[in-house]
């Protein structure tokens, strides 16, 4: 899919759409991380649970009957999209929060959303060379950033295709 520049622009810049979905996927960042960890290391009884389970039985909750194995096969298709997506998604982040320029901003993004530790627990960390506001205002900036080389790398593109 051809990206869209407007005239004489070398760095396209995100709209406020890209910039919201941007600060979602930075806050799901830790939870993506833990679901792929967890994929990786449990694999084998994921698909065992979805075969003996009753989750693969009512993957159509329509349906009187259904083919579990059929349906166990559907339900480990689709965890393991939901896996590959979650990987390209992170890897993804990832390298757009190591592109932010300044070192403030990337130190605060990563602290925040990468490490996955709470706003205040953010503001404890850097309390002693920035105030509260300037946090927040780094945060903000690199957010920004990311989703500039977000935009940038073609990945809103691609993402809003699959969906």
């Amino acid at each position: 899919m051809a990206m869209v520049y407007k005239q004489n622009e070398l760095f396209p810049t995100a709209d406020e759409d890209e910039l919201e979905r941007t600060k979602f996927l930075l806050g799901k960042y830790k939870s993506m991380m833990l679901l792929i960890a967890d994929y990786e290391e449990n694999t084998a009884d994921l698909q065992q649970v979805g075969i003996d389970g009753e989750v693969a039985r009512r993957i159509d909750q329509d349906a009187l009957q259904a083919d579990k194995t059929a349906n166990a096969v559907i339900l480990m298709e689709k965890q393991r999209w939901v896996y590959e997506q979650y990987r390209l998604y992170t890897s993804t982040i990832l390298r757009a929060v190591g592109l932010i320029q300044d070192e403030d901003a990337k130190g605060a993004v990563q602290h925040r959303f990468i490490e996955g530790h709470m706003f205040k627990e953010t503001v404890l960390f850097f309390r002693h060379g920035m105030s509260d506001s300037t946090i927040r205002r780094k945060i903000a900036e690199g957010t920004e950033s990311v989703a500039n080389t977000l935009k940038l790398m073609g990945f809103f593109e691609r993402d809003n295709a699959e969906f």
